[in-house]
């Protein structure tokens, strides 16, 4: 195959994979929920956003499987920053005529089609048709009879009603003394046949996270609604409903049994009743390209089923030799699920390598109960080891007078000795010459400096702390400390307070806390280091001057 044949290859399968794509997210296919129960319909929605599209799906696929009860289209044109977006949503309700697993067929709609979708139909519990059926009545049910205290507990209501309802329905509040309540998303709406009378269903699910071990009492909740019009409808009235007539039914006081914690449980860690649980990580650079002196973000994730954002305990926090740690704020969220819901935790931290070679990682370990299995579980993370590497922008000049590392010196040359000790000789009679001379001189004269005067150093180190830029400060301080007798790390090692006051610093450079940070501390820090320690003061009194006539 020539170059040109497989340019062209390429050039085509990629423009027919395109095509494909193309085609794939041209009508996306989605339904309101994916359990269901036997006589209960479900809505499949069909989006697209071609404005090319026109006409209906093809709903022929469906009559296999499903009563389609009817349709309806949806335009919708949304504008953000100039560009016009138009949507086009058709939405079917379904009934399905068998139980278990059901696949929603893909649908066509002109050139491009849809994806299917798996449906579970449950078996719901029979009625017995002789008994009367009110025209609006609640069943209350909870997803299990016990739960350990802090754990979730899932409350359901289905609100059934043969006659036509006002849009001013309402339900009180689930308000419970004893337990946490969350709703769990929005009340879904959507029809089911008893009997062989088609009822409309409101369904409202609660999370209930009990706080006391024991009895807990659910509480019955009162539904309201007007009477509408039903004269046309389907399935009239019975008699004695008028039109117009505020109707209240309540729901069945309900008894849950909470269970105090395991005695087996640990302790000393936190109670964490979860149906299932999961803990992750993240790097951000990857660990591989840590070099001293350089941030890594490491990143705990923990998710739980069962639980919400609020109750997961805080993370261990990273602590190793040679790794400065600031840990960031966590990140909190909760998803609704079939089940309830689902909580995540995000512990995010700055590690900034002080030194290079290996570094140890410990293990990270969480503890909880699986409430699904009734039984205590660990989940971890292994233990892992940074390779840091040296930092080249980090390596400091090799001080004068420092034996090479390669040990080239000839020692045997004997001539090089007597070269060295006459130009050592010289020199000592030169300067002692020149001592001399400077002896019988009026004054002595100061040499210029080349470069920044101490005293202009420290008035930079000491604007930028009172400044409270972080930033500043860091380049002001590298620069102080340069003309110091001892590197800065040593004068640290010494003072304490200095030592504390680099911390607060570097903590401000390595986290989002840099607005908040205060140099005072690191100035008065500066301005105390013992004189052992640090070159004359040049903002003390600069009125001593040397005498006149040295001796």
């Amino acid at each position: 195959m020539t170059r040109r044949t497989a340019l062209s290859f390429t050039l085509v399968l990629t423009l027919l994979l395109g095509a494909f794509e193309a085609r794939a997210e041209g009508l996306l296919a989605s339904v309101d929920r994916s359990r269901v129960n036997s006589g209960e319909t479900v809505e499949l929605t069909l989006e697209s956003n071609d404005v090319t599209l026109f006409g209906k799906p093809d709903l022929t696929p469906l009559q296999a499987q499903f009563e389609v009860r009817g349709t309806r289209q949806v335009n919708q044109l949304t504008s953000l920053s100039g560009d016009n977006r138009a949507i086009t949503r058709w939405i079917i309700t379904l009934l399905p005529r068998t139980t278990g697993s059901v696949v929603i067929p893909a649908l066509q709609l002109g050139d491009v089609q849809s994806q299917p979708i798996s449906l579970q139909v449950l078996q719901s519990e029979s009625r017995n048709d002789s008994a009367p059926l009110e025209p609006v009545f609640i069943d209350a049910s909870l997803d299990q009879d016990s739960v350990y205290v802090q754990a979730q507990a899932v409350l359901t209501l289905h609100i059934y009603h043969s006659v036509s309802l006002y849009d001013d329905s309402s339900l009180t509040p689930l308000q419970i003394s004893d337990a946490r309540v969350e709703q769990l998303g929005e009340p879904r709406t959507y029809e089911k046949v008893i009997n062989g009378v088609r009822h409309g269903v409101i369904e409202t699910r609660y999370a209930i996270f009990p706080q006391h071990s024991g009895v807990l009492q659910i509480p019955a909740l009162t539904f309201s609604a007007t009477l509408a019009d039903a004269a046309n409808s389907q399935n009239p009235a019975p008699l004695g409903l008028k039109p117009g007539k505020l109707m209240h039914v309540s729901s069945a006081q309900m008894p849950l049994t909470v269970r105090a914690k395991p005695a087996e449980y640990p302790a000393d860690a936190p109670w964490l009743p979860a149906r299932s649980l999961s803990l992750g990580e993240s790097w951000s650079p990857e660990p591989e390209q840590s070099q001293v002196g350089e941030s890594l973000t490491r990143s705990l994730v923990l998710k739980a089923e069962g639980l919400s954002g609020s109750q997961l305990p805080p993370l261990p926090v990273t602590e190793a030799n040679g790794l400065r740690s600031y840990p960031d704020q966590p990140q909190l969220s909760s998803q609704v699920s079939d089940r309830g819901l689902i909580g995540s935790r995000e512990d995010s931290q700055a590690l900034v390598p002080n030194r290079s070679g290996a570094i140890e990682l410990p293990a990270v370990e969480v503890v909880w109960w699986n409430t699904h299995e009734d039984h205590l579980e660990r989940s971890s993370l292994p233990a892992r080891t940074l390779q840091v590497a040296n930092n080249p922008s980090l390596v400091v000049d090799t001080p004068a007078g420092a034996t090479p590392a390669d040990g080239t010196a000839n020692d045997g040359s004997l001539w090089a000795w007597k070269l060295s000790t006459l130009i050592f000789a010289c020199t000592t009679l030169l300067g002692f010459g020149l001592w001399w001379r400077a002896r019988w001189q009026p004054a002595i004269l100061r040499a210029a400096q080349t470069g920044p005067s101490p005293r202009t150093l420290l008035d930079d180190l000491k604007r930028a702390c009172l400044a409270n830029d972080p930033q500043a400060t860091r380049q002001a301080l590298d620069a102080w400390a340069r003309q110091q007798p001892e590197t800065l790390a040593d004068m640290a090692a010494r003072f304490v307070p200095l030592s504390d006051a680099l911390d607060g610093l570097n903590g401000a450079l390595y986290s989002e806390t840099g607005q908040y940070w205060q140099g005072e501390e690191l100035w008065r820090a500066i301005r105390t280091i013992p004189i052992a320690e640090r070159v004359q003061d040049p903002v003390a009194d600069t009125s001593s001057l040397p005498p006149l006539y040295p001796k």
